[in-house]
């Protein structure tokens, strides 16, 4: 719950904020944004790609892919 209170302060302060930025800073954002979903995408390929192969310890790739 506490969680859910805290990502909805943040979308309101962000959408706050974004209201008034200039569209390159919007653009900037966007970009930010999807820069970040791809890393997602590439860490979560990779562990599932070290779960298929046993040749590399499972501790190896948390601590690799930060979790």
């Amino acid at each position: 719950m506490e969680t859910t209170t805290k990502k909805q302060a943040l979308l309101k302060a962000i959408y706050e904020e974004l209201q008034n930025a200039y569209e390159d800073t919007l653009e900037d954002v966007l970009e930010l944004l999807k820069i970040r979903k791809n890393e997602d995408e590439e860490d979560i390929k990779a562990i599932e790609a070290a779960k298929k192969e046993p040749t590399i310890p499972w501790e190896q790739v948390k601590q690799e892919s930060g979790l």
